[in-house]
């Protein structure tokens, strides 16, 4: 079979991202599933096995607000729907509209809004009118709120009608969140409230048709307003009455109450508008919209918050609710704060009195609260979204009374990760990422039958960092797990797994790979680590040592810098949540590295696990030495030169003779590496300008000393090693249509000397190439390399931002086996993993 009939397929099987850190990012749907903004993609989860199924590429801007039509509050009138729509805003004002067919779970982008903000979106809200109508409104920076029209198609293949309304000049101070209704009684004029940097809410009446116009403004809260949420009709007596709860910086939540005041031509005779006596306004304010008053008045004032309340939000009506008896709207309602905890607020039923019935929160040291609660559709689910770009959920898995129990959810980083590495025997993967964290994602055997096999999740954190991590290698040979990891500082820091660690990674895995030997059980004697106050050295928790309680009187039992509190790493009995992840599963360092002049930039371990090269950022020949260490004793062992600029990428070829390190000087280097029985002997064999911009990346062939280099000129181009030492190019691939930042290349067949190259693009395109190299004859000394794309990877499978490192599991063990999996990490703030078979 020769390099052009290959033929292969690819499946995403795991993304981890974190959630972006703003306000509104959120969105529940009626179809059960969660949609956040990941840097510039929108992601799409599933709250049930607690995995991220999708994400969308459109955007060209960190995206700011999501939001479902129909979301969870309105479904009950989504019964059985084909279609579900999703709208996206972000920080450049572009909002886009998407289409999930429930049938086949595939997305389309549907229409991306004519330009309507020019500056960041804020808040978009929604009200459904029917099954295929929906009002919605957005509010930008740029001080404008607009209110549009949209019609669904009731037959496949048909279109969307989008309408704009209206579009409202609010002033230099912007709104940022919004909130719309049905105004009491069957008038069918829509109220559309909103809040900003001013303190007060502002009431809009208008009809179906557009023209929305100020009917009043309310105050009461004394900082600025940071969510509203109209309720749904609430049947009470004679009078139809709406609720609208606001909560604002000023720590609390006012529950205000619309109610019908009555026609302005009633039986009783034709009262004019200034006939609106003063009594009347004792309550609240009065404001007249079409032909009818209404009365605002504040019903309740919630206190029990102890930062910025975030969000608020009403219960949803139960799904069972029938339209033609009509909805029960509950009384309840869930806020979400910075002081780390969401509250679910409901009326005492003798007095009616307002009160705090359920709290929940994350009580770590490090968690900076909460940006937003979201009620599931059947309310028996609570999801908040954090500063730290994590998800917390509660579910109440209570009978007769309320117990609510924290949940799975997806996790991620929250900022570009930088690199990612597969641990020795393929267990784990671990991403290092400019959020200050390296996490460690492995897949968790899964007990339940009807599941498709393991599900990936994050196990550990170990490190967590004071500085942004540029760069990490997994510590390859016999022993146990340690890593190496290179941040924005001059020192790199060696890691090991615990024993904590090791258990868990032990209950995660039942394959024979991962069951520890005795001995290395025996001889791990660090339990855990211990945060430092400063957030830069891991201390070692020891296994036998006994727990003091310091008696400090001064402290009070308050967090200060100088005492942090103490971890209690323990082996997880299933994937942890994010509680224990932020705290408990760091790793002890054991080592720091100090040599380089300048900020670490990369770092490569060999496969004997003998070696660690680095390299740090670069403005001259002597700064941009390649050092290397000897593992174990960690001392630097050899100094490199070669490179005026910094160096991108390093690897050892797969016999470790050789080391290949490219650089931002354009040019690449190979180096010799003779080991002695003491000492590290090298020799530079080759130094040559290679492209014409940046080279970023390289990727040596794991059958021999063939190696491939992507640069910021869009190419890919393929060179050998002869048994001269001497570099010769054997090949240039195509073009590529922007700059290739990363490489990987994976062995499938030794005899053939056949692979496949992946590569990855600064669009976050990925495409896989199979490649076999000719091996050299007497009469033809120079080896050939046939090449052939075989995978271009659909966008809705990829990165929407630059692609920063590829890495194929290592297959040694199994060169059989025809599939084959490929990690990679992106400026998207993602962590993917792929499955590639190759027929």
């Amino acid at each position: 079979m020769s390099v052009n009939d290959s033929k292969a397929e690819v499946k995403s099987v795991f993304i981890a991202a974190g959630c972006n850190r703003i306000v509104n990012n959120v969105s529940w749907g009626a179809s059960g599933l969660v949609s956040f903004g990941a840097q510039n993609a929108v992601a799409i989860f599933c709250p049930k096995p607690a995995q991220i199924l999708t994400t969308l590429p459109g955007h060209k801007a960190a995206v700011n607000c999501t939001h479902w039509l129909p979301s969870n509050k309105f479904a009950f009138r989504a019964k059985h729907l084909e279609r579900h729509y999703l709208l996206s805003g972000d920080a450049d004002g572009t909002i886009i509209l998407w289409e999930l067919s429930v049938a086949d779970n595939k997305w389309r982008l549907v229409l991306q809004m004519p330009q309507s903000h020019k500056k960041g979106v804020t808040c978009i809200t929604s009200f459904m009118v029917s099954q295929s109508n929906a009002i919605f409104a957005t509010s930008s920076s740029d001080g404008t709120v607009c209110v549009w029209d949209a019609v669904f198609p009731t037959t496949s293949g048909g279109e969307c009608k989008l309408t704009c309304l209206e579009t409202l000049m609010v002033g230099p101070r912007p709104m940022v969140t919004l909130s719309l209704a049905q105004l009491p009684g069957n008038t069918g004029l829509i109220a559309l409230a909103m809040g900003g940097l001013d303190n007060k809410i502002y009431l809009y009446c208008g009809e179906r048709t557009g023209k929305f116009v100020r009917a009043c403004e309310v105050k009461g809260h004394t900082d600025w307003i940071r969510s509203l949420d109209f309720s749904l009709p609430i049947f009470s007596g004679e009078l139809d009455s709406i609720l609208l709860v606001s909560s604002s910086q000023d720590k609390g939540i006012r529950i205000w109450k619309l109610t019908l005041r009555g026609s302005l031509t009633n039986i009783e005779g034709t009262h004019k508008r200034g006939e609106i006596s003063l009594a009347s306004y004792i309550e609240g304010p009065v404001f007249v919209a079409g032909s009818f008053s209404y009365q605002i008045s504040l019903e309740s004032l919630l206190i029990g918050h102890e930062d910025w309340v975030y969000s608020v939000q009403w219960q949803p009506p139960s799904v069972a609710a029938e339209e033609e008896v009509g909805f029960y709207q509950p009384q309840s309602i869930l806020s979400a704060s910075m002081d780390k905890t969401m509250m679910i607020w409901q009326p005492e039923r003798k007095t009616g009195i307002w009160m705090n019935v359920v709290t929940v929160g994350e009580l770590s040291h490090c968690a900076l609260g909460f940006y937003g609660g979201h009620w599931s559709s059947d309310a028996r689910s609570i999801l908040a979204h954090g500063y730290g770009g994590s998800f917390h959920m509660w579910k109440n898995i209570g009978v007769s009374s309320d117990n609510w129990q924290p949940q799975k959810v997806p996790s991620g980083h929250f900022a570009p990760v930088m690199d990612i590495t597969w641990a020795r025997c393929g267990e784990y993967m671990l991403s290092v990422s400019h959020d200050q964290t390296t996490r460690i994602f492995a897949p968790w055997y899964n007990q339940d039958p009807q599941s498709n096999g393991d599900s990936w999740h994050e196990i550990a954190r170990p490190q967590v960092h004071g500085h942004d991590i540029n760069c990490a290698a997994i510590i390859q040979g016999k022993g146990n797990h340690r890593f190496v990891s290179g941040a924005e500082e001059k020192v790199a820091r060696v890691f090991e797994a615990p024993l904590s660690f090791l258990k868990t990674l032990h209950h995660a895995t039942t394959s024979e790979q991962s069951s520890f030997p005795e001995d290395v059980q025996a001889d791990v004697q660090v339990l855990g680590a211990n945060m430092s106050a400063l957030g830069l050295s891991q201390k070692p928790i020891y296994v036998n040592a006994t727990h003091e309680i310091q008696d400090n009187p001064g402290n009070d039992g308050l967090d200060t810098l100088e005492s942090v509190p103490d971890a209690v790493p323990v082996a997880l009995t299933e994937p942890p949540i994010e509680d224990q992840l932020a705290w408990h599963t760091l790793w002890p360092e054991s080592h720091k590295l100090y040599g380089h002049g300048n900020e670490l930039f990369s770092l490569c371990c060999d496969h004997e696990g003998k070696l660690v090269a680095s390299s740090c950022k670069a403005q001259s020949a002597t700064v941009a030495e390649i050092w290397l260490w000897q593992v174990g004793p960690w001392k630097a062992v050899g100094r490199l030169q070669s490179h005026s600029l910094t160096v991108t990428q390093m690897e050892f070829s797969h016999d470790d003779n050789l080391l290949l390190a490219v650089s931002r000087d354009r040019q690449f280097s190979v180096f010799k590496i003779n080991r002695g029985t003491n000492e590290i002997y090298y020799d530079l064999i080759e130094r040559r300008e290679a492209h014409k911009r940046i080279i970023w990346a390289c990727s040596w062939n794991p059958f021999g000393h063939e190696f491939a280099t992507g640069s910021r000129d869009k190419t890919v181009k393929i060179w050998g090693v002869e048994k001269t030492y001497s570099v010769k190019q054997l090949l240039t691939l195509p073009l590529f249509s922007s700059s290739v930042n990363a490489l990987s290349w994976v062995g499938l067949e030794r005899q053939r000397n056949h692979g496949l190259l992946a590569v990855g693009m600064e669009t976050g395109l990925l495409q896989i190439w199979s490649l076999q190299v000719e091996r050299g004859y007497d009469s033809i000394p120079t080896p050939g390399v046939t090449a052939a794309p075989i995978i271009r990877l659909d966008p809705f499978m990829c990165h929407v931002s630059a692609v920063n490192r590829l890495a194929w599991k290592n297959r040694e063990n199994n060169e059989n086996c025809t599939s084959v999996q490929l990690a990679s990490c992106g400026a998207d703030n993602c962590v993917r993993l792929y499955e590639v078979t190759v027929h």
